[in-house]
């Protein structure tokens, strides 16, 4: 199945690549390549979030097969943390966000949004506290989650980016098998009772996304496929920024490059690519100019 879900995504991303869309710029460095992307538990990393609550770490996932867990890795991308999510199945974990939830904390948001047969009605974003490290411990497990469900208005899609607006806390997704692709909302605070039905914003003149990302001071966002990352100032809404035509940053395309994620303090961003026989796989960081 994985096998089959990859060799389509290549061929979307081969129709993508014969529609660039907008002109790149150098606004960042190429990646410097910050260490190999080698453990045998995280070999499937489909998403990407920098920590609040331990500076200068990321947050990670596998993609879908694999275990409900995240990883909390450092730059040179060891497993510091391991966070079993109690009573959770990871069905098609696609990325991950961390930000502003209830009562002011830090959250994580889990987004088990994937579906590339577009079979799943449903959607869901789990929502936790970001935990803290306590020295000696490598594992924890979460049992304090909420589940935020969700459906698309139209139909069934894939949809494997999801963003967080540190200023709003409203959620979005990005589907990805299509051109141009759509972006929806679910607005805060929403349910974790009800089946909520995302709110379709507005076209994005892209396709094939993968993973995305706004900063911690919601000025910018990234998008990313597996040939491109685009990237826009915001100019008033997210709704409207995505309505322009994106700038193109410098980019080598990695094995399967699934994750994008701003550094907290804006200095560039960080991408991670699942391993593929045969290739190397590295935690890039993009250095602003």
């Amino acid at each position: 199945m994985k096998k089959i879900a990859f060799a389509l995504l290549i061929l979307g991303c081969t129709a993508c690549s014969k529609n660039p869309v907008g002109a790149q710029a150098e606004l960042f460095t190429f990646g410097e390549p910050l260490a190999e992307a080698n453990k045998k538990n995280l070999d499937e990393a489909s998403g990407l979030a920098a920590s609040i609550n331990t500076p200068g770490d990321l947050w990670t996932l596998n993609d879908s097969g694999n275990g409900a867990e995240i990883f909390l890795i450092d730059q040179k991308a060891d497993i510091k943390l391991v966070c079993r999510l109690k009573g959770i199945k990871n069905r098609d974990w696609e990325d991950i966000a961390v930000g502003p939830g209830p009562e002011g904390k830090s959250f994580i948001y889990v987004a088990d949004i994937g579906d590339n047969t577009a079979q799943y009605p449903l959607k869901y974003i789990y929502r936790f506290e970001e935990p803290t490290l306590t020295p000696g411990i490598e594992e924890i497990e979460i049992s304090a989650i909420d589940q935020i469900t969700f459906k698309l208005p139209e139909r069934q899609k894939d949809t494997e980016c999801l963003l967080l607006d540190p200023k709003t806390k409203d959620l979005y997704v990005v589907s990805k098998r299509e051109m141009p692709v759509f972006l929806y909302q679910l607005k805060y605070p929403y349910s974790t009772t009800d089946t909520l039905t995302a709110i379709q914003l507005t076209s994005i003149p892209v396709s094939n996304v993968s993973a995305g990302s706004i900063s911690a001071d919601g000025k910018e966002i990234l998008l990313k496929n597996y040939d491109h990352v685009f990237y826009w100032k915001i100019n008033g809404s997210i709704e409207e920024t995505l309505k322009e035509t994106p700038t193109r940053l410098p980019y080598k395309p990695e094995p399967q490059g699934e994750a994008i994620a701003w550094a907290r303090d804006g200095s560039g961003f960080f991408t991670i690519s699942e391993t593929v026989i045969g290739k190397r796989s590295y935690l890039f960081f993009y250095k602003r100019k």
